[in-house]
């Protein structure tokens, strides 16, 4: 692979307009190999090349944080520097000219070309200005970077020694009493000088020394008030990271004294200052906050407590990893960037610029700082040591999980699933064209019964395809959709996997509608018919018994990330709205009709009516009354998120959309009465009217706000700014299709009828449609999504953490 597509491939997604434009600079470079072909009337260059242990520890854990960041008087100095001086390159031949490259504190680096005057030396110029333009860029860009997780280390490490304090307060609640075991130290320490000394002394050589030596007084451990808080002093029996300083005597050996250096836990004391940050979301908070009740930061003692602060704190240490990680990454690859493009300017002009600018890079603070590196060790060792147990293998496993590789038994079950779904499409067509099953009297009885409960799964498998095929595409056109949904590193899904789910669902639906055809064609089973009406049902029950079962396999964060969403969803407006919360939201919006499927299996299989498949559902003003009911309830929740959002954020733009999701309630109450009670032409048209103005608004409302498109500034015209699909007419594509299939309602109004199509098919032939336009959605909307996160440089989640000191609040304030 050339350099310039891994280079892109390893760019962060949301840093890409941070990094060294390399192809921008390229194409200088080919201007300059076009220049040269002109005057010289030759085929261009290549233009580059190819490119007592156990105890000990325990100890430790209650000791003073020692800390991430250095203090001044530790820290190890920089080889960073500003070169003032130029460096100058000689001419090696008569076409070589010197550059002269210059850095200070004010402008930055500054490449003077002094070949100006030669053929072409303008091409030149403006390609190191534009280098010189880059480099300034990156590195600035770097500074600000490292100056935040630099910000970010100094709270970790306040989180940190409230958390030792709490551990001490949880594990010894009684206090350590570290005057009285001074004194049981210090009686030891005399108890061990006395005997060395006697020993000594009963040696001659012991006493020739004794009589030369003169005694010094026994001096006590003396406990230091002062704690460091250096970033790369691992070493964990210093004086200073202990807090003790240990002045022995000459009769005591180093081995005693070093032995006797306790591991002091921090002081906790520094709770008086600290809270509970209480950011949990619950009901119960939410209820409280709008009473206005004030929250519990009360500090409670307890392993429960103490638990929930280590996991949190576990979280946040795993996230600034991750953040140094992607600092370290991108530092490399803008030096080597750099160096490469540098080494194709000298193999195209025969000039020798590498080494004068690329010793600028090395020496700049991009290429020669260690803060990220030091940090990234500080953090390394802190957290084998307190969150893992001092196992390194699990510490390193959690802060750098491995890339998910694509399992070939992976691709093969999907594959496989997949031509078992085509070849019981074949067989059922098949079965139902030789039986003539569609011709028989049983036929509408059979489509207003068993077909509702199956299209069901018909529904959610499309819905299925629908978003592996925006997984596909969104890593197609690099769209960090895991870091939008907040998948945890390592757990999202690739196509080949969600498909695998919809497959599988697919193949076993499909089988049940087969068993129930041959159980009903076959006459020596037609005992067995309240049997086969059960098939759906089972397949129901199994599916959502897969679904929230709580063993760790078959997808487990994935299904427990769907099920919290759906909870979030339902439980509308007491949990604070993210982004997976709305979106799940609006994917049940298009799945209205696979709720009234739900309803449908309630009243069928509840009232009994599967044993003698008959429909008498409808008759029932419970059930009709719940058709509104069931059909809002997306739509609902959706309002109730809005309003939410509303209160909270302050933005008038989510009242706005609560109004259209307002307006779509009245518009599909209005078609559902109308549907139940026909012929009312009252019905029909209040009906269309609503319908009209709800999807005009809901239109509006996903070009401009959720896709960000019909701008008319743009320098894309009616599109945006940054496209990720190169090819524009995609979207006005999509913007007509979307228009096309939100007004698929206007059956349902006009009331079309066809005689080769049952009324429950142009049911689910419509419900389909709205599915269809809700995949497309899906995937301009999270393009926007990432596009808004890259322009803000927004590349990591925020974890809130456990800890809030009184010192923060007062400087909040």
């Amino acid at each position: 692979m050339k350099f310039g597509k891994e280079f892109s491939s390893q760019m962060v997604p949301e840093w890409q307009q941070a990094y060294m434009d390399y192809d921008f600079l390229k194409t200088l470079l080919k201007e300059i190999i076009r220049f040269k072909h002109r005057t010289n009337n030759a085929a261009p260059p290549h233009g580059g090349a190819k490119d007592n242990g156990g105890l000990n520890r325990k100890m430790t854990l209650y000791r003073k944080f020692s800390g991430l960041v250095s203090t001044p008087g530790r820290q190890k100095r920089s080889n960073t520097h500003d070169v003032e001086e130029g460096v100058q390159l000689t001419a090696k031949t008569p076409t070589m000219g010197p550059i002269m490259v210059n850095t200070s504190s004010s402008r930055g680096c500054e490449t003077t070309f002094q070949m100006v005057a030669e053929e072409g030396g303008e091409y030149e110029l403006v390609f190191f200005r534009r280098l010189d333009d880059e480099f300034n860029n990156v590195q600035k860009f770097y500074k600000e970077k490292v100056e935040e997780v630099m910000k970010e280390a100094v709270m970790l490490n306040k989180q940190m020694d409230a958390l030792i304090a709490f551990r001490v307060k949880v594990e010894n609640p009684d206090g350590w009493r570290w005057e009285e075991r001074t004194v049981e130290i210090t009686r030891l320490a005399s108890d061990i000088a006395t005997s060395a000394a006697a020993l000594s002394a009963s040696t001659p050589a012991g006493a020739k020394s004794m009589r030369v030596r003169s005694p010094k007084p026994m001096e006590a451990i003396h406990e230091g008030g002062s704690s460091r808080a250096g970033l790369m002093e691992d070493d964990e029996d210093e004086e200073d990271n202990n807090g003790i300083s240990v002045v022995s005597t000459g009769a005591i050996d180093d081995v005693n004294t070093s032995r006797m250096r306790g591991a002091r836990p921090a002081p906790v004391d520094i709770l008086d200052r600290v809270k509970i940050n209480n950011t949990k979301e619950t009901p119960r908070s939410t209820i409280k906050g709008v009473l206005k009740v004030s929250k519990d930061t009360e500090l409670k003692f307890s392993r429960d407590n103490l638990r929930k602060v280590e996991e949190r704190l576990r979280r946040a240490f795993i996230e600034f990893y991750q953040k140094l990680r992607l600092l370290k990454s991108y530092s490399f690859l803008n030096v080597l960037a750099f160096s490469k493009i540098l080494k194709k300017y000298d193999k195209i002009t025969l000039r020798d610029a590498t080494k004068p600018y690329m010793k600028v890079v090395d020496s700049s603070y991009l290429g020669s700082s260690d803060e990220v590196l030091r940090l990234m060790e500080r953090v390394e060792a802190t957290f084998i040591k307190h969150f893992s147990n001092a196992n390194r293998t699990k510490a390193m496993n959690l802060l750098r999980p491995t890339a998910k590789r694509q399992r070939h038994r992976t691709t093969f079950s999907t594959g496989f699933s997949a031509g078992c779904v085509f070849s019981l499409i074949v067989a059922l067509a098949a079965i139902t064209r030789t039986r003539n099953l569609l011709q028989e009297k049983g036929q509408s009885e059979y489509m207003n019964t068993m077909f509702p409960l199956y299209s069901l799964f018909g529904f959610i498998v499309l819905h299925i395809v629908m978003y592996a095929a925006n997984i596909y595409y969104w890593r197609r056109y690099r769209v960090n959709y895991s870091f939008i949904f907040g998948f945890k590193q390592g757990t999202e899904l690739g196509y080949t996997q969600v498909l695998l789910v919809g497959f599988s669902l697919g193949v076993f639906a499909l089988l049940c509608v087969l068993a129930n055809l041959d159980m009903e064609a076959d006459p020596s089973t037609k005992d067995y018919k309240a049997f086969t009406e059960l098939l759906p049902l089972f397949l129901l029950i199994a599916m959502f018994m897969v679904l929230v079962m709580p063993f760790n396999f078959f997808y487990r964060s994935n299904r427990l990330l769907f099920l919290t969403c759906l909870f979030h969803c339902l439980a509308a407006p007491l949990y604070k709205v993210t982004l997976p919360d709305f979106f799940l939201g609006d994917q049940l919006t298009s799945q209205v009709q696979a709720l009234r499927s739900i309803q449908f299996y309630i009243c069928y299989y509840g009232w009994g009516d599967f044993r003698h498949r008959k429909n008498t559902c409808n008759e029932s003003s419970v059930y009709k009354t719940f058709l509104f009911i069931v059909a809002v309830i997306p739509y609902v929740a959706r309002l109730l998120q809005c309003l939410r959002r509303l209160f909270e954020e302050k933005n008038p733009e989510q009242g706005y959309n609560g109004i259209k999701y307002f307006l779509t309630i009245v518009a599909v109450c209005l078609r559902t009465a109308y549907s139940i009670q026909k012929g009312q032409v009252a019905w029909r048209v209040l009906a269309a009217i609503f319908s009209v103005v709800a999807a005009i608004f809901s239109t509006y409302w996903d070009f401009i706000h959720d896709w960000g498109l019909l701008n008319r500034t743009s320098k894309n015209r009616w599109l945006r700014d940054k496209l990720l699909i190169p090819q524009k007419k995609v979207y006005f594509i999509a913007m007509v299709l979307n228009v096309l299939l939100r007004f698929a309602w206007i059956q349902t109004v006009l009331d079309f009828h066809f005689s080769f199509m049952h009324r429950q098919t142009m049911v689910a032939i419509v419900a389909s449609l709205e599915i269809i336009r809700r995949g497309i959605w899906n995937f301009f909307r999270i393009e926007n999504e990432h596009l808004n996160n890259v322009g803000k440089y927004r590349a990591f989640k925020s974890v809130p953490l456990p800890f809030n000191y009184d010192e923060d609040d007062d400087k909040d304030d």
